[in-house]
């Protein structure tokens, strides 16, 4: 219940800083997407974060929605795929470009289409993101396909100790 109320707290900040930091914008300093202490803050406490999160990812603040983004991105968590993609069609490229960013850090493959079709997006930088993020996504599968199974472990490990007993397959003659 607390966790609850701290997340509902961190949400209320990060929309507050968001406020300040469209203010800095309309003075020439831009800063960081994921320098607000509430994002940060929000990426420490995880997976609890995750639906607060994904539910200011339409706030009309884009700050607010950088930094929901990024944090999600962080985190992780594959819950936030199917809205983060529903996200890299927004108006704005800024948020398109980190909603990629964020979907190649989660790695899942329901990205993959999408991402796709992001590399013919008119803005250069979310065509890059969303290239960088395909790279990973297929970099992360590239490993998983080398990782050996357990049960493959195990067959070689039991085949090696029959074989050194003398009782493995003999090769024909």
């Amino acid at each position: 219940m607390k966790a609850n109320k701290d997340v509902e707290g961190l949400i209320k900040a990060l929309k507050k800083q968001c406020e300040y930091t469209l203010w800095r914008a309309e003075h020439d300093d831009v800063g960081e997407v994921g320098e607000t202490r509430a994002a940060q803050a929000l990426r420490k406490i995880g997976e609890a974060a995750v639906e607060p999160l994904i539910q200011v990812l339409n706030d009309k603040n884009f700050h607010v929605q950088l930094e929901a983004i990024w944090a999600l991105g962080e985190i992780g968590d594959t819950r936030a795929v199917d809205p983060l993609i529903q996200v890299l069609k927004d108006e704005y490229s800024g948020v398109r470009e980190t909603a990629a960013e964020a979907l190649g850090k989660i790695g899942d493959a329901r990205a993959v289409k999408p991402l796709k079709q992001a590399l013919k997006d008119e803005n250069w930088s979310v065509e890059k993101a969303a290239r960088k993020a395909l790279n990973k996504i297929r970099r992360r599968k590239a490993k998983n396909d080398r990782r050996p199974t357990a049960h493959n472990t195990a067959k070689r490990f039991a085949n090696a100790h029959l074989n050194a007993f003398g009782l493995g397959k003999q090769p024909e003659r």
